[in-house]
Formats: C-alpha cells, structure tokens, sequence
C-alpha cells in the first residue's frame, strides 16, 4: 500500500491516500481490522461484520472487475423504510420534447440565497438512456451553500464524476475521504455512501452520471506507455470512520428517483476494506497533453482522460476530456479547434479561465451543448485573429481548464435547462459574424 499527504490538505493534516488507478488497494485504520489470508472469517477482529460490495458482475475479466470488502461496524442494511423525496430539479427525465439542432449555451447556475446542501443543489441539464438499460448518461449543475449535515447519499444508478468549478468539497466516503478542489474531479462508484462538506462555505460545479460501464484509462495505442492521465496521479482514500448515532437521513437513487431512509447512525463506519470498487480523486492540472508538432493537430481523442467503453469498439459511453494549458507548435495551421460537425454529441463547461476557441460568452461555470451533426467551432471573432496569426512561434495556451463530457448518445436537454432564465438564447450570434472569402479567381490565400 502507498500513501501520500498533499500539502493543498494543510486543514486535514490527517488526510492520506493511496495511489493508482483501479487497482487492489488495502486500508485499515485500526491496525488488525483487515482479515488475513480470508475475506469472511467466522468472527471478524474487532467485532466488525464483513461486507462485499460489486460493482460489476461477478464474472466480469479480472482487469475489468471491481469489487471491495468491506469491514464496517453495522452492515448496511440496516436502516429505516425508504420513502419518495421529491426533487423537481434533479432527475433523468431525457427525450420529453423532440431534440432541436439548435447549438445551446447556458451561464453559470445561479449561486443560492436560501441554505442549500450538495443535494438540494443539483440541477440536470441534459443526458441519454437510464438506469435501467445501464448505458447512457445524465448531466447535471450543482450549487450549495451548506454541508450534507445529517444527510449521506448513495447512488444505486450510477457512477458519479463531479467536476468542481468554485470552492473546494470535502468528500467523505464508506471507504475514506477526499478533499478536492476546483481543477481536480472526483469519482464516487456506483453504490457507495458518501456526505459532502463545504470546506469554503460554498461550492458550484459539474456532476455526470454514467449509466454504462465504470470509466477507465483509454487505451494509448501508438502513443506508447506514457502520457495523458498517468495512473500514479490518481488517488484513493484511506480507510477513516465514523463511529456516532443520531437521527439522520439516507438518501438513495434509484432508478431515476430520489428515496429517502432513516438511519440511526453514520453508514460511514468502514474501519478497513479492501478491493477495486473505491472512490479516487484526479488533478487536472497533471494531465500529459499530447499534440503535433509539424502541422495540423489530432482530433480531441487526444485529450480523454478517463472512458466509459460501450458495446461497439471505439464508440464511448462516455468520455472525459479535458482541455488544459498547453503549447501550440503547428506551422501553417489553424492552431484553434477546426468547424465540425461529429456523430457524438458534445457537452462542454469551463472550470477556469477562457477556452482558446471563444472570445467571450463562455465563462467559467458556463455550459454550452452541441449535439449529433450540428455545426460548430471557433467563433468569428476567434476564426479572424487565428486566420492571420504568426505560426512561425509557439502560442502558449496558459490560466485555461475546460472540459467535456462526450459521448455517442444523442443528448437531450432538459425542459428546465431549455426554459432557463441563465439559457444564452441568442448564442448563434457567436458565428454570424463570419465572413465570405471565396473568390473564385484567387487561388492562393492573400
């Protein structure tokens, strides 16, 4: 097992983690809380009753299985009955309305005024499929002023990749914690407990529900053994407990709807596990970004970090990809992103600073949807300085994050999102501004 302390953790000085990509971890803070050589044993040490957890079938490869064990002081089983607990802005009704070609640009979600926890926070926009046929995706914002004081919550329906764009989250999970900040994400699997804190007294973002497969590295291919998310930047939490009673609430989705359990004590109280099935947290300010350095550049593949497969070869379920500060080399090439139009459907946001193919209108916290087939790419304003810009040098792409979520599905936008008084309704603007150059007597570029 290896551990590492982040210095950014300073106000959790406790706060370890191990490190790797899904791989076997093993966690124990009490020391002889891990059975050896066993994972039922008939009395577990220190009274704690063992616990397995699957996240894939039980047959699945070997280096595609995810599975924990968990060593808890109560079995998680044990809880009150679960009753419905509405929650008109958070939920996975896609595809109620014929889908519009219209590319969609939206601000950021509004901070709240009244007190808002990370659950009465989230706010879908878009997504495709269900829980039910376990592939496609939900899309969703989220914006809290306050802890999940009392609250735990656990997704039955997905795994869950949240993408934090203002203040910091304190992740609290059955299997450790994590503290993230904006330019980091972290993945909670499908069934495990957790409780958000605030450390900021605020926090805004990204969330993405991901039905299909568990998300993994892509593969490299040509690119060899290195680059893009290295494995040893990925970290799991330490096992840390939590031994206390209450009235509290559990608070469990399942198949598109939120429930709602009492429970007398924290579910958070795995004093060892170990296993694949674990949350992990990522900087993105650590990806290894690849590029040309000749002419053109690749197509965003380039930049995924992590993918969920789906059952046809090389078309994701999903795919994060990330769009941090890099350097531009190519010679005699349009340096920013090209006019597209693509099978996957593409939902991007900003976490910081501007993206390189707009000139204004997409801010951080912003959001903008460009779905199957419809046209898109640099504004013209971006479009005019690029067309005449110096490629003899290097442009040095700095104070930049964007992302996206991408995905074969076609997306459908929420009728919330659509009515949205934060929805830019006059986007395409962005591009009418683009001007005629043909002339048919003129072969080569002035």
């Amino acid at each position: 097992m290896n551990a590492q302390l982040r210095p950014s953790d300073a106000q959790e000085p406790a706060l370890r983690y191990q490190v790797g990509f899904a791989q076997e971890f093993a966690s124990e803070a009490l020391p002889g809380a891990l059975p050896v050589g066993r994972n039922s044993p008939q009395r577990c040490p220190y009274g704690l009753y063992a616990e397995q957890i699957s996240g894939t079938a039980f047959t699945a490869p070997r280096h595609a299985n995810r599975r924990s064990w968990l060593y808890r002081i109560r079995p998680a089983v044990l809880h009150g009955a679960f009753t419905p607990l509405a929650h008109e802005r958070f939920h996975n009704r896609f595809g109620e309305q014929p889908v519009s070609p219209d590319q969609l640009r939206w601000d950021p979600l509004p901070l709240p005024e009244a007190p808002c926890d990370f659950i009465d926070g989230l706010y879908t926009m878009a997504g495709a499929g269900s829980p039910r046929s376990q592939c496609g995706l939900g899309i969703h914002l989220y914006a809290a002023n306050r802890d999940m004081d009392g609250r735990y919550f656990v997704n039955a329906d997905a795994e869950m990749l949240l993408v934090p764009q203002l203040g910091r989250l304190r992740v609290a999970t059955e299997l450790g914690v994590l503290l993230v900040e904006p330019q980091e994400v972290v993945v909670i699997p499908r069934g495990i407990r957790f409780q958000i804190g605030l450390p900021d007294g605020i926090g805004r973002g990204y969330l993405c529900e991901n039905f299909g497969a568990p998300l993994r590295l892509p593969e490299l291919g040509p690119i060899g053994s290195n680059g893009l998310a290295n494995p040893r930047d990925f970290r799991t939490p330490v096992a840390a407990f939590e031994d206390r009673e209450g009235d509290f609430r559990l608070v469990q989705k399942l198949d598109g709807v939120l429930w709602q359990a009492a429970i007398d004590h924290s579910p958070l109280d795995v004093v060892a596990w170990h296993g694949s099935h674990a949350p992990y947290a990522y900087d993105l300010r650590r990806f290894n970004t690849i590029g040309s350095i000749s002419y053109d550049h690749p197509d965003p593949s380039i930049f995924t970090v992590l993918t969920s497969p789906s059952d046809s070869a090389g078309w994701a379920n999903l795919d994060f990809v990330v769009f941090p500060p890099r350097i531009l080399a190519m010679q005699d090439t349009f340096r920013p992103p090209w006019f597209h139009r693509n099978v996957a459907s593409e939902f991007m946001g900003l976490i910081h600073g501007a993206y390189d193919a707009k000139q204004g209108g997409f801010v951080p916290g912003g959001a903008s949807l460009h779905n199957c087939m419809s046209g898109h790419g640099p504004d013209a304003a971006t479009f005019e300085k690029a067309s005449t810009a110096d490629t003899r040098r290097p442009d040095y792409l700095t104070d930049t994050m964007a992302f996206m979520f991408e995905s074969r599905w076609l997306l459908c936008p929420s009728a919330q999102a659509l009515a949205a008084p934060h929805r830019q309704r006059d986007y395409q603007q962005c591009w009418q501004g683009l001007r005629r150059h043909f002339d048919p007597n003129r072969r080569t570029p002035s």
